[in-house]
């Protein structure tokens, strides 16, 4: 009798402690999901924006900073930056290929998050809004 009642108290405790594992599994993946790390801005032209993925279709682009040799040694090419942008964002898909299409430069506001889930783009900074600078 008493080993049922150690048992039972044991099997409670178990499912309290696997409960409260879930609870704040899906409270750290929410807040990773949703919660930012940075916010700014880049300036430079957009070199490319295209659709990516075997199973989770982003869209990913690249925009070279054109920082005119500030770093020495360093190939133009390793002066860009990678961002992602969220599928439900189409308007500023074809602002980004526009731009990218006229080689206009560009103001690229960005959001950073903690962490980058593969249906959601390939990298951790998100385009947010682009300005077109005049020419």
């Amino acid at each position: 009798m008493e080993n049922k009642s150690i048992i039972s108290r044991i099997i409670s405790t178990l499912k309290k402690i696997v409960i409260w594992a879930v609870v704040i599994g899906i409270a750290a993946l929410v807040f990773l999901y949703n919660v930012s790390y940075e916010e700014g801005v880049m300036a430079g032209k957009v070199l490319r924006i295209s659709q990516k993925g075997m199973l989770f279709k982003t869209y990913e682009g690249k925009i070279n900073l054109e920082t005119f040799g500030a770093l020495k040694g360093v190939s133009p090419i390793a002066e860009s930056f990678d961002f992602s942008v969220k599928k439900s964002e189409t308007d500023l898909v074809k602002e980004l290929e526009e731009a990218a299409l006229d080689g206009d430069r560009v103001n690229l506001y960005f959001v950073k998050y903690y962490v980058a889930f593969p249906w959601r783009g390939d990298t951790k900074y998100f385009a947010s809004k682009i300005e077109r600078l005049e020419k």
